[in-house]
């Protein structure tokens, strides 16, 4: 497979990436189950209810059993009235995480490597720097590469680089060991440097 290389210019010609990261067949069912498990995993069990045995109530019966022509009720706190507990509450230890195997992963992050690069959505540069720690310096950069909005990922993130693009919504700059699966669907174009280019190859064989 042939990305196409630029510079801080703009096109600069290509650069031959190997076919069985860059070049995969398209498995969306896949990459659909590396997302959702990516996003679960991330997920907190900050939702909290409480039980029957949890609500504030009286264990006082609300009527006598037999004579009055309405439903057997024992306590105020049954799950059937409003404002007793719940049934199957959600609790604070809830586990949404997903497993994924390590060839499962390797194969669906190939498969969306290659099909951004069928979309030409991928670009590779020599490396990504900045002099000095400013938004201003990087926006002007990415800017003069023709970009309106991307992904940054490089071999390794200096703290010019994460402070200059913290303010920037429309950039976002990770290193190549921080690759996932969301990030790579969500921005329509992708900048990659050849050390990139390079771990990825070795991470994803």
């Amino acid at each position: 497979m042939e990305l196409k290389l630029i510079n801080d210019k703009g096109a600069a010609g290509t650069m031959a990436a190997k076919d069985e990261i860059f070049a995969r067949d398209f498995n969306e069912a896949l990459i659909h189950q590396l997302v959702v498990a990516y996003e679960a995993n991330a997920r907190l069990a900050t939702s909290k209810q409480k039980d029957r045995g949890e609500v504030r109530h009286s264990t006082k019966k609300p009527w006598r059993q037999k004579g009055t022509g309405r439903a057997r009720a024992g306590m105020t706190s049954s799950p059937l009235w409003r404002g007793g507990g719940k049934i199957f509450p959600n609790t604070a230890q809830e586990n949404y995480s997903q497993k994924v195997n390590r060839r499962m992963y390797r194969a669906g992050m190939a498969s969306i490597l290659s099909q951004l690069a069928r979309e030409d959505r991928i670009r590779v540069v020599d490396e990504f720097k900045v002099e000095h720690p400013k938004t201003r310096l990087l926006a002007q950069k990415v800017k003069a590469m023709g970009f309106d909005e991307v992904l940054v990922i490089t071999d390794e993130v200096d703290s010019n680089l994460t402070l200059s693009s913290r303010n920037l919504h429309n950039v976002k700059v990770i290193s190549a060991q921080q690759a996932n699966p969301v990030a790579l669907v969500r921005y329509p174009n992708v900048l990659l440097t050849k050390k990139a280019v390079a771990k990825f190859e070795e991470m994803f064989k």
